[in-house]
């Protein structure tokens, strides 16, 4: 088995820490954690390893499903690993106890996977088995569920897609994202799709995994919640998938943590309208702001749902790559160059972080794109 590097990872670890202002991170400015209780009690496992079952009786509600169509998981990047463990590969069930669910899941080899999206989205099945990519196309990043469709093969095991899409912000409509689940359903394959920004929107959609028995649904309280240091997230769906995966967890993180367990109860309870409205809020704000920004230098991109945006690489810079680097190196603030995402005549901004920190760092970027139109 191979992956391949993290490209967005290695760019951050080459340039985010030493750099005053983060432009690049795709979710919402971090709560304080004096917001919350922050003693769970005697420091042990979550037990059951899966998380308390009363909690993922509350979570799985949110889908139409039981606790035991839940796991808990350490963020929404292993809640989508241990979903390809659980989907992909002639022998993707592990064996031993459980025959039940590896006969109810089935196996394939072929992942069908929505790009540009967040690598692990894609890298990770690759590692497992055979991709095909659907592209979706500028300047509106449309999802085509007919593409999708003839892509999908008898051995197809899962559909991907990120939604609201990671780097692009484009939210697809219920209709499309139910036309993909038909063509999943018609495969005897799964939609799973991404769901981490989803509560960013002003009116979310129904998560997939209420359409029905194919649909699975990953998220957690990283982007939408503001709570990234939880690592606490989980995979809702069919239950021979989720008991497959929490075999498959015993070998990865065990348990979810204590700490993130004990937080999530309350950014879920009574504090969540408050929480969500906020963040809202923020990114609203900030969406405008950056709006009006991309208009005074003549750029583009399709107006993003959550706090992330594809925009244009500015004249005068060779590639998106160029464009970054000179940012990063002559103000000290960080973007993510499109290559990364398979688009080289673009960057992705992450406009989540505070309105204050945000318009700095705005301005930092034009005066970049200003002194290579000076020299122009």
């Amino acid at each position: 088995m191979r992956i391949d590097p993290f490209g967005l990872e290695r760019w951050f670890a080459e340039y985010e820490h030493e750099a005053d202002i983060m432009l690049a991170e795709s979710g919402i400015r971090s709560l304080d954690a004096s917001r919350f209780d922050l003693d769970p009690g005697r420091l042990d496992y979550v037990i059951p390893t899966n998380g308390d079952p009363e909690f993922r009786a509350s979570v799985g509600e949110r889908y139409g499903r039981s606790a035991d169509e839940v796991l808990f998981t350490c963020g929404t990047q292993e809640a989508n690993f241990l979903t390809f463990l659980s989907l992909l590969g002639d022998d993707a069930g592990v064996g031993g106890e459980g025959a039940d669910a590896d006969s109810a899941v089935g196996s394939g080899t072929h992942a069908v996977v929505v790009t540009p999206t967040y690598q692990a989205l894609h890298a990770v099945p690759e590692a497992f088995g055979e991709v095909t990519r659907v592209e979706l196309e500028p300047p509106e990043w449309e999802l085509d569920p007919d593409a999708i469709a003839d892509a999908a093969r008898d051995d197809t095991a899962v559909i991907v897609v990120n939604n609201p899409n990671n780097p692009t912000g484009r939210y697809h409509d219920e209709a499309a994202m139910r036309a993909v689940y038909d063509a999943a359903v018609e495969r005897d394959a799964y939609l799973l799709s991404d769901e981490v920004y989803r509560l960013l929107a002003a009116e979310p959609q129904p998560p997939v995994a209420s359409f029905g028995s194919h649909g699975i649904s990953t998220t957690s309280l990283t982007k939408a919640y503001g709570l990234a240091g939880l690592r606490f997230g989980w995979i809702a769906g069919p239950e021979a998938v989720v008991e497959r995966a929490w075999r498959w967890k015993d070998y990865t993180t065990i348990s979810p943590s204590l700490f993130g367990q004990h937080v999530a109860k309350q950014a879920l309870g009574r504090r969540e309208p408050r929480i969500l409205e906020e963040n809202r809020e923020l990114a609203e704000t900030n969406r405008a702001i950056v709006a009006d920004w991309l208009d005074r230098h003549d750029l583009d991109w399709h107006d993003p749902v959550g706090v992330n945006g594809f925009v244009t690489v500015p004249d005068g810079f060779d590639d998106g790559e160029a464009f970054c680097r000179a940012v990063v190196e002559e103000e000290s603030v960080v973007l993510a160059p499109g290559g990364l995402f398979g688009f080289p005549d673009r960057f992705r901004i992450g406009f989540g972080l505070p309105t204050g920190e945000l318009e700095e760092g705005l301005q930092r970027v034009s005066r970049v794109i200003e002194s290579t139109e000076g020299g122009a």
